[in-house]
């Protein structure tokens, strides 16, 4: 099964796709190869986690990865690294006043390639 996203109009998703599917080969990690996937399929079955979700769910330290939207309904107080497709301005605002870091999936990967102790939100 060939995940290419030749049907994506974004060139930048197309990139973060290739990217991550290169990662997975090079490290034989399941994780990345299951994110790329799901960022390849249709935009309306994209993650949309709102930053109130994050805070109920995880603990502080923790890394967190949303393949889709991170929206900023609710309250925000951990300090957290997350990585998501896109980030709203809110929960930009939230997570940068908690002391959380927002980084690209991309960037991400490079970091962890293995996918090791990333917790999966959608």
């Amino acid at each position: 099964m060939s995940l290419k996203p030749v049907n994506k109009e974004s060139q930048a998703i197309r990139e973060t796709v290739d990217e991550l599917l290169k990662i997975s080969r090079e490290n034989n990690s399941v994780f990345w190869r299951d994110v790329a996937r799901r960022i390849a399929a249709s935009r309306r079955t994209y993650a949309s986690v709102n930053v109130g979700k994050i805070d109920s769910l995880v603990n502080d330290g923790e890394t967190v990865v949303v393949p889709g939207s991170l929206l900023g309904s609710g309250y925000f107080e951990k300090k957290v690294t997350l990585a998501a497709m896109r980030v709203s301005k809110g929960a930009f605002a939230k997570i940068s006043n908690s002391g959380g870091e927002i980084k690209s999936l991309v960037d991400l990967a490079r970091e962890n390639p293995k996918g090791t102790n990333i917790r999966l939100l959608r």
